[in-house]
């Protein structure tokens, strides 16, 4: 049995890895906090895009991308595309983008 994590990502190397849960056709699109969910936390995210053809997940992409502050093409969904749980890796300085996740929670 594996322990939960204590927050919603985890370094990689060039990178990490984050734990997400996506809300497709929100009203608002935005991050909402963290949801506890069976194997530790995840950052939500809400997106006002449909889950048809990738849109959601090409919108929670760009979404956590401009919150980071990296560029859209240095986030991708590794894990759950077809899922509202999914796991994102985002390329770049694991130690920065941890820094900024901790600030935006």
């Amino acid at each position: 049995m594996t322990t939960p994590r204590a927050q919603p990502w985890r370094a990689l190397e060039g990178g990490i890895e984050l734990c997400v849960k996506a809300q497709p056709r929100a009203r608002r699109a935005g991050l909402g906090g963290v949801a506890q969910g069976v194997d530790g936390p995840r950052l939500k995210v809400a997106v006002s895009e449909a889950p048809e053809d990738g849109r959601a997940n090409r919108a929670v992409c760009a979404l956590v991308a401009e919150a980071l502050a990296v560029a859209p093409s240095r986030v991708s969904v590794a894990q759950g595309a077809s899922s509202r749980e999914k796991i994102l890796r985002i390329e770049g300085d694991a130690a920065a983008l941890a820094s900024r996740l901790a600030t935006l929670l």
